[in-house]
């Protein structure tokens, strides 16, 4: 069992208008706020923690009933501040994190991580897709030596916004607000930031543009 955070505090700025007046996370595609095409890709986790900022009152009662513990984070934290900021909700072991702007055909992201975490040799493993199989915008690109080690690169692989990571590092940070890049490239400093790739499609839907690429994604998945 893992522990799972979703990050979804953001204020939505690409994605205006349509975050005007609901958070991003409840933004529809394909018939579904993105928030639960994210909480599909954590599904099995346990405890799974979502924080909110921007309409934090809508996300919490659509995710009422679901088995989700909601933080209202005010001020806005980023996601290394974030993250540091849940865990005494998400205990002291490794933390799957996930940016809840994303659809995804394929495996599900936990049981892809879950299956390659080795925790005696990671501090971090990331969710990597080829370019090929991306839609929209895509994030920080890396590429991947035989043993999983990932080290920048602007025409490798694409970080999906998803992983596993250590949190001792957080812990030990004096800052209140920061990325969890910042943690990545630490991890990559020290050899010990791993990717493993996902073998489905991908598209990062931040933006109203990206929207119907991403539905597009989804309907051609037989």
């Amino acid at each position: 069992m893992i522990a799972a955070m979703v990050f979804a505090a953001g204020l939505g700025t690409r994605m205006r208008p349509l975050t005007c007046d609901r958070p991003k996370a409840l933004v529809r595609v394909a018939g579904r706020a993105l928030i639960d095409h994210a909480l599909d890709q954590v599904a099995g986790a346990d405890p799974i923690v979502v924080n909110a900022h921007h309409f934090a009152p809508l996300l919490a009662g659509h995710l009422a009933s679901r088995d989700v513990k909601v933080l209202h984070e005010n001020p806005l934290l980023e996601t290394g501040g974030g993250l540091r900021n849940a865990l005494p909700h998400l205990g002291a072991g490794p933390v799957l994190t996930m940016n809840s702007d994303s659809a995804w055909t394929g495996p599900r992201a936990r049981d892809t991580l879950l299956a390659a975490w080795d925790g005696d040799r990671m501090e971090g493993l990331m969710l990597m897709v080829p370019p090929a199989r991306a839609v929209g915008r895509g994030g920080q690109r890396f590429r991947m030596d035989a043993d999983g080690r990932l080290a920048p690169d602007d025409a490798g692989l694409i970080a999906t916004g998803v992983g596993i990571f250590r949190t001792e590092g957080l812990l030990a940070d004096p800052r209140q607000v920061f990325s969890l890049r910042d943690l990545w490239f630490d991890m990559l400093d020290r050899g010990r930031l791993h990717g493993v790739e996902h073998p489905g499609r991908w598209a990062d839907v931040g933006s109203p543009d990206a929207i119907a690429p991403a539905e597009a994604m989804l309907a051609a998945t037989p």
